[in-house]
Parts: C-alpha cells; structure tokens; sequence
C-alpha cells in the first residue's frame, strides 16, 4: 500500500468566517488572510477539505470527508485544495526552497521605476486617519439614524419639504444660475469636499455597527483626481445579505440624507453665502454621487450592491471570463466548456453585463485620456494621452489577440471560422473601398436677392405708402419720414449760403469785402456743397424698393407719427424671382467638393420638399460669423457656436460657405427654410481618410 504523503503546516493567522451560502444554497465561508487583507470564498466541500487539513495526509482527509459528510471528495481534490493554499502563500514555509519560492514572489512584485510610476500616476492610496476610537465614541450619538423610527421621520420631513419646495419651484431653479462668479465656485469647491466626507462616514458608521473593522480611510488619486475612500472589506465577514447591502448603499444613502437637511435649509435661511452653500448641498453633490457611485461598471458603491445583490461574488472578474469566453467561441467555435458552471440566464447576464462594461470603461478611459492631455501642457499632455490610451484600450486588447494566438492547435475551419473571416473581410472592405460619394452640411434656402431696409438715422413717419401689399417694385417708394434737425440743418445751410452769396455779389463795393480776397467765394463753395449734401440726405428720408421682390416681414409699429430710431429694422423685401442655398462646410470637407456638383437641400419642414441644385461657388477663405442664426447652436442649429460680447454669433471650428443654385423647383418660401444639403462628392475610402485625418492631427499636435 501506497504511503499518502502529508499535508504542509496552515499559516496560523488565518481566520475562516461564515460567508453567506452560494447560489444552490450549499453554505459557504470566508478564509481570511490578515497580514495582506485578502479574502478568499470557500465552497462546501473546500470547507470540509481545510477543517479537516490537520489531520495531516491527504488520505486520511479525504476518508474523513466522506465519512462525516455527505460530499464525496477524493485526492486530487485536496491537491487542487493544496495548490491553491500554495498559490496564494497561505501555507508555513520552513525549507530552503520554499523560503527562495517567497523572495522570488516579493522581489517579483516590486515593479521597475517605470511601472511603479505608472501605477502610482494611474491609482494610488493615501491613508490618513484610523477611524477606530472615533467610531466607538460616537457611535451611541448615530445609533438613532438606524431606527425605524428616524426612517418614518424621515419620509415626512421628505414629503414637507417637496411641498414647500414645489411653491419656490421658480426661484429654485433660478438659483442654478447663481454660481458662475468667483464666489459661486469657492462654495463649489467647498461643498463638495463636504458631502464627500459625509459619504465616506456613512460606509464607516454602518460598517462599525454591524461589527467590521475600519482600518484606515483617506483619499485615493484616481489619475490625478482625488477620491475619498473607506476600507470596508471586513464586510466579507458578513453572513447576511442585507447587512452588506446596506454597508454598500449606506454612503449614497448619507449624502441624500445630507441633501434633504441642505434642502430644509435653503427653504429657511435668508439669501447669503449659507443658503448658497445649501442649494449646492441640495442638489449638485447628491446628484453627482449618484451618478458616478451607482455605476456597476467601475469598482464603486454600485458594483458592490449589484455583487451582494445578486450573490455574484468578484462580478467583474467572473463577467470578463464569461465574455472572453463568448468573444471566442462566437468567433473560433472552439467548444470550450464556460469558465464555470452556470444557468442559462445567467450566462447570458455575465455576458451581456461585461459587454456593457467594457464599452462604458472604453468612453470613460477614452475621455480620461482626452481630459489629462488638455489638463497638462502639451508635451506631458500627449505623453499621457498615450499612456491612458496604451494601458487601458490598447494593452487589454493586445492580451485578448495574444491569448488567441496561443489557442492555434486549438482552431478548426468551422462555421464560426467562415463567419469571422467573412466579417472580416466584410469590414476591410467597409473602411478601405470608395463606398461614401456623399457630403451632408448644414445649409438655408431663401430667396436669390434679400434687403433689409431700416431707418437711417431717427425720423418720424409721415407717410406710408407701401401699406399692406406685398408685391413691389423697383424705386417704389415705401415710406417717408421727417427728420426735424435734419430741416432745420438744411435751413441753416441755406440762410448761410445765401448769405455768402450776397456778400459775394457786394465784394466789388465794399473795400473791407474787398480785404477778404477769395474767402468769400470759399465759403460759398463750401455752404453749397454742404447744402447739397443735406439735401441728399434729405432723399433719404423717402424709403424706396432696392429691387422687384415682396415684403416678406414688416414692423407692425409704421404709422404716421411714430418716431423710428437709427437702424430699426423696417421692412425685409426678398427677390421671388429664384432661390439659392448657402451651405456650411468644414476645413477637410472642403476638397473633396466640386464647383458643378449635383446636390438635394432637403429641409427641416418636409412639408416643402426637396431641391435639386448645382454648386456655384465656394468661398476660399472661413466666415467670421454666422449670418443666419438658427443654423448656431446657441439658437437650436446644428452648427456649434457661440456668441461674442457684440452680440454676433462666431462658429467654434473654421467654416467655408458653398453657395448653391439652379435650384428645381424654383418656388421660394416666404420664410428661410433650415434643413440639410447631400452634395455629391469625391469618393474616398474611410480608411486613407481616416488616416490623413490622425496624420494631419499629428503634425497639429506635435508642432509645439
């Protein structure tokens, strides 16, 4: 008979805890390594495998078990039990070998200069206080908050509030305008430190009351930005679901206890920087918790809740294996069992929620990177660009086609192996043939000729002639108007020159006119020439047609009497004659349009249907402002946009205007009709676009 060899000496620190039972309803239990405070869940039969590890062969454990249990374990899994005790350094150490076997594991994990940098740039954990004494000291002093009865306080103080808020709701809501200034940010900055610390209390207070150690709490740089944190992971000691779950939602739970006291102040305090500090409290600081620490897909308050909630132990780990295994199957069909067992529900949900994470982690590290490159100068801006972009897309994505390439003697030529060749190859040719041969830009349709006519300096009307019609013509006088300083400059201006005039005439009588020389014709030169510029002045004040057209808008205040003041508009008269398009492209857009090329304005309102057109011109240099401003954005348009102290709207990226004419049909709209032009151009692959696009950024970027 076969002697079993003996097991290796447990580390004698280790601590086991009930744990709350697994998905079939087995029991489960938490093994506890305090030096590194790691926690590892244990199965049924691991259980009965580790209690019984003292007996000291595997034989004798594995007769044990099956003896005093109804499980039915055998030898090689007490090894696996072994291997992983080995693996995880949980097992006493006595020889040489395994004494080298430690040092090599520590020399191991101290990174080189480079990965520690990166490390402690990407996360880093700063401990500052160790809360212990300060939670039992005033535990007593929260132990209310806990009861049912404060919960039905509570809710009342809630529904009176929303009450008396839905009677300030105006005032409310024009408070969010308030904070713009200096002022407005410091009482920013400092409320949210604030509910933060708040957050940070809640998780601790919970955490203490049903009997956890909090070793430490501080702040966490989380790139660069700091994150307050608790060390709550003696909640794995928990063998009740509801006293985990409520450690997990107790920090969001505090802020929006926070959030009603602020709101109760807000609606009692006068106005000053303290119902400031309220309103922040009240709104901003709960709102941003919920939406950053609800989050499943981020190592936050969220995923813990959703692991708790649905006993899914290390979710995200367990979710990633679940969609590798997926990805791989659905692309190679290699018919690998799952990384472990599993209904049919919930498979589906570990691989739905890893796809979920992996897209929502790849838009939040793309815009970390994004964030941190405009946050530091250039130079280090790009460095870390780079960096952000390399270690979290673009090194996950080099694992995953590196651990296919070590499957290729597992590969065979199936359905699944057709499917992602055709894929494939279906997506090469997407983005490297010439498919798109059409540009789509903002653009406006109005009439061929459009005039604005307004008052040129302040006059009153004395007549009207244009009325209520609608069609005019060219010279057709639309409006007079009666300037009185501008009639009594021109009376002036006559007295004088008639003055000068008689003086002029009298000279050759007079010797002191004689002494005056040619002065006197001067000043008659001059008084005529001013006259006769009054005059055209004067011609002014009769308002005329610049063109055949029709009145397409009309001040409703023309009347006789009414006194008009300099430039207010008047009427706007448009040629019916024929219609143009102006359309809005931008810098890279701009080569690929050609003069002649065939085009279809489609409006907004499709009640007027669509035009075929012709491009006419194209304007070489950008326009300075947006002439038409429901195309902005800051009117609803589509072009972004913003508008400058004087008023005029400047759009964010350059901008080169396409004129567009020989339009059919040639029906023009007594309005301008905003829509979207589809011209006809070049052909390009996406590909070398593409490409010529992070060239062209390239060169942009690094010209520093």
């Amino acid at each position: 008979m076969v002697e079993s060899p003996p097991l290796p000496l447990l580390r004698q620190e280790l601590g086991l805890f009930p744990a709350p039972p697994a998905e079939n309803g087995t029991p489960a239990w938490t093994l506890h390594d305090p030096p590194a405070n790691k926690f590892y869940l244990l199965g049924w039969p691991a259980f009965e495998i580790l209690s019984r590890w003292h007996l000291g062969s595997v034989q004798d454990v594995v007769t044990a078990v099956n003896r005093e249990t109804t499980l039915t374990v055998n030898e090689q899994d007490v090894f696996g039990m072994a291997a992983f005790l080995e693996q995880n350094f949980l097992l006493q150490t006595s020889t040489a070998a395994g004494n080298q076997r430690l040092v090599a594991a520590q020399a191991a994990s101290r990174p080189g200069w480079a990965a520690w940098l990166l490390k402690n740039y990407l996360f880093i954990r700063v401990p500052l206080v160790r809360p212990e004494r300060f939670l039992k000291k005033t535990a007593p002093f929260v132990e209310l908050f806990f009861s049912q009865a404060f919960l039905v306080m509570l809710v009342v103080a809630a529904i009176i509030a929303f009450y008396l808020l839905s009677r300030q709701w105006d005032a409310f809501l024009h408070s969010f305008t308030s904070y713009r200034s200096l002022g407005g940010i410091l009482i920013v900055g400092c409320a949210i430190p604030f509910a933060k610390i708040i957050h940070e209390l809640g998780h601790a207070f919970t955490a203490h009351r049903y009997g956890c150690r909090i070793p430490s709490m501080g702040f966490a740089l989380v790139v660069m930005t700091p994150m307050l944190y608790t060390d709550t992971n003696e909640a794995w000691k928990l063998t009740s679901r509801s006293e985990r779950l409520a450690i997990g939602i107790a920090g969001m739970t505090a802020e929006l206890l926070l959030a009603l006291i602020a709101l109760w102040g807000w609606l009692l305090m006068p106005d000053g920087p303290t119902r400031a500090a309220a309103f922040i409290l009240a709104t901003t600081t709960w709102i941003m918790t919920i939406a950053l620490n609800a989050s499943p897909f981020m190592r936050f308050d969220g995923y813990f809740i959703l692991s708790d909630f649905l006993r899914l132990p290390n979710l995200h780990q367990r979710s990633f294996a679940f969609g590798r295994w997926w990805l791989r199957e659905w692309l190679f069909g290699l018919g690998a069992p799952a990384p472990e067992p599993a209904s049919p529900r919930l498979k589906v949900f570990l691989i739905l929620f890893a796809i979920a994470v992996w897209v929502y982690r790849l838009v939040v590290f793309f815009g970390i990177a994004v964030m941190v490159y405009y946050y530091f100068f250039k130079a280090l801006g790009i460095f870390l660009f780079a960096v952000e972009i390399g270690w979290f897309i673009v090194h996950p994505m080099y694992k995953e086609v590196t651990a296919w390439s070590k499957m290729r003697d597992k590969l065979r030529f199936n359905w699944h192996v057709i499917r992602s060749l055709l894929l494939l190859a279906g997506v090469l040719l997407a983005v490297a043939l010439p498919w798109k041969g059409t540009l789509s830009a903002p653009a406006a349709l109005s009439a061929i000729r459009e005039q604005l006519v307004t008052v040129p300096f302040a006059a009153m009307i004395t007549v009207e002639s244009a009325g209520e019609r609608k069609k005019v013509y060219a010279g057709e006088t639309l409006l007079k108007l009666h300037s009185p300083e501008i009639t009594q400059q021109i009376r002036q201006a006559k007295t004088l020159t008639e003055t000068s005039r008689w003086l002029a005439v009298q000279q050759s009588f007079d010797e002191k006119l004689l002494s005056q020389g040619n002065v006197l014709n001067k000043r008659l030169e001059a008084g005529a020439t001013e006259l006769s510029g009054l005059k055209g002045v004067m011609e002014q004040l009769t308002l005329r047609a610049p063109f055949n057209g029709v009145i397409v808008a009309r001040n409703d205040e023309l009347s006789p009497g009414v006194w008009l003041p300099r430039k207010e508009p008047l009427y706007v008269i448009a040629d019916t004659s024929g219609n143009r398009i102006d359309a809005y492209v931008g810098e890279r857009e701009l080569e690929t349009v050609k003069v002649g090329a065939s085009a279809r304005f489609i409006p907004d309102a499709l009640e007027f249907g669509t035009y075929k057109c012709q491009v006419a011109e194209i304007d070489r240099v950008n326009i300075p402002t947006i002439d038409e401003p429901f195309l902005a954005s800051t009117y609803g348009g589509p072009i972004a946009a913003r508008t400058d102290p004087q008023g005029a709207i400047i759009p964010d990226m350059p901008l080169f205007r396409l004129r567009l004419d020989g339009c059919s049909p040639a029906a023009v709209p007594l309005i301008k009709l905003r829509g979207v032009v589809h011209i006809e151009v070049e052909k390009r692959s996406k590909l070398m676009e593409g490409m010529r696009n992070v060239y062209a950024t390239v060169i942009r970027e690094v010209g520093f």
